[in-house]
């Protein structure tokens, strides 16, 4: 990352704690780079241990490109007299703090919103973002599907970028007149550092359920990553947490920010009734109010009622926010449905979790009038917990008539095998409603072809996605395209 001035090694060190410094912190600074192939003349170099290199293993790479300092765990017995190093314990943790520091810390000049949980985050950070921008605000979104600065959109790679990326995003928000920002934050951003350094204003929790396994190994752990996001939130922030999840509590037990709830089931600071729920949007009691929201499902009253409760945390006027709130628009790739000429409604969902798709499953389900067939087409990721694949099969067929087991993004993978795993989960019961097509397009087809007049098709687990992983290549690929394609819709539906 090349900052527009030079900046002295010694302010961007700031007060980070080092172990041992070699050399003169009194030097200018050009850039901030982790990738040894991107250091330019002047610049600071990181060496990271990552799960798949260790940056200390190009730091005589970086030395030769030009790069003047050197953050690291280990000096090098091999050492360049004209080169500074600074030898910290964590040097991930020391380049979020650093990217910071380098940037002038722009999250300390925004209203800095982080949201965590298993479901829920890309959602409540999209209408966050919706309803801050009608009310008037310069607003900022990091999130899965997109970033963006005020309606500007911006590439975005991870829910989390890295944090030289993410703060010079901040620092552009800044630039261009935010006063706030909502980010989602990842379980595996916390974990490697990726918000170390930051200014929160505010977290929220939505909720925690089986995912990223593959990652964490135990739940405990997944558990103790989002928590030490609580755990680290200034005093004067607010904590906003979903009292109806049994973990939510467990998040704030030593935070030092206001800890505030919100619930469905029980007495909290924020609450909601669900009084309609239908295909057209949602009927709520919010905070003793009837109003009408346009997203679908009971999963939508909590992150509409988390965006609310965040909105009045951070001093908003209740009655302009539910104005505002009501005309929010749906977030791409959750519950995004169309209903053809036929009268079939076809659904595409980013559900990816247990979790979500039994939230999904049961929301249509009490939409539906039982005379017509559910159709759901769900696939499993690979390279990811491997668990969850027969725990989803097993719901797709308990809430469903009909169910396609097919391909998501194996990655590397065979799909084959992954549809084995969720075949574990097919009781005897449901076999004979269970069809297996690897292809997710003839997949995806074969639904529609089943599908009479009245049906209900879903098409669960890759949403917003526009491509299809295998074998570490992305094809061009998206659910909705191929629905269009079968019904012959216009472009602009969906």
């Amino acid at each position: 990352m090349r900052n527009e001035e030079m900046r002295s090694l010694r302010n961007i060190v700031g007060s980070l704690e080092v172990v041992e410094v070699i050399g003169n912190l009194d030097r200018d600074i050009s850039s901030l780079e982790y990738d040894s192939r991107k250091v330019a003349q002047g610049s600071l170099y990181f060496a990271v241990k990552g799960n798949t290199s260790d940056g200390h293993q190009y730091i005589d790479n970086a030395v030769s490109a030009g790069a003047v300092a050197v953050v690291c765990e280990t000096i090098p017995e091999k050492r360049d007299e004209d080169i500074t190093y600074v030898r910290v314990a964590d040097s991930a943790f020391a380049k979020a703090v650093m990217a910071s520091n380098y940037l002038g810390n722009p999250s300390a000049q925004l209203n800095l919103v982080g949201v965590t949980g298993t479901n829920g985050k890309t959602t409540i950070v999209t209408v966050l973002h919706q309803l801050f921008r009608k009310l008037g605000y310069k607003a900022g979104l990091v999130s899965t599907i997109r970033n963006k600065i005020a309606d500007v959109a911006v590439s975005s790679t991870h829910t989390t970028p890295d944090p030289i990326e993410l703060n010079e995003l901040l620092s552009q928000m800044v630039k261009e007149g935010c006063t706030h920002c909502f980010m989602e934050v990842s379980s595996h951003a916390v974990v490697q550092q990726r918000i170390a350094g930051l200014t929160f204003n505010g977290g929220i929790f939505t909720n925690l359920t089986h995912d990223h396994l593959d990652y964490h190994k135990t739940f405990d752990a997944y558990l103790k990553a989002k928590k030490s996001f609580f755990d680290e939130l200034p005093e004067g922030s607010f904590a906003l947490i979903n009292k109806d999840d049994r973990n939510g509590m467990v998040m704030v037990q030593n935070t030092k920010a206001k800890v505030s709830t919100y619930s469905l089931q029980s007495m909290a600071d924020f609450r909601c009734r669900i009084l309609e729920n239908q295909f057209q949007g949602l009927l709520l009691n919010m905070d003793g109010v009837d109003c009408w929201f346009r997203l679908i499902g009971s999963f939508n009253a909590y992150n509409l009622l988390s965006a609310y409760g965040a909105a009045m945390l951070l001093g908003e006027d209740k009655q302009n926010v539910l104005q505002a709130l009501s005309s929010c628009d749906p977030v791409d790739g959750r519950f995004n449905y169309i209903r053809t000429r036929d009268n079939i409604t076809a659904i595409v969902d980013y559900a990816h979790t247990p979790d979500a798709l039994q939230n999904v499953l049961a929301t249509i389900r009490s939409i539906r009038t039982m005379n017509e067939k559910l159709i759901t087409v769900v696939g499993a990721g690979g390279d990811r917990d491997s668990a969850k694949r027969p725990v989803m099969a097993r719901i797709a067929c308990n809430l469903s008539d009909k169910v396609i087991l097919t391909s998501d993004n194996p990655r590397s993978e065979k799909p084959e095998a992954i549809i084995d795993d969720m075949r574990q989960g097919v009781e005897v019961q449901y076999k004979k409603s269970v069809l297996e097509i690897v292809n997710r397009r003839e997949a995806i087809k074969t639904a529609c072809a089943l599908a009479q007049p009245g049906d209900i098709i879903l098409v669960a687990g890759k949403g917003h996605e526009t491509y299809q992983e295998i074998q570490g290549v992305k094809y061009p690929f998206d659910d909705k395209e191929v629905i269009r394609e079968v019904f012959g819709l216009e472009a602009e539906q969906f």
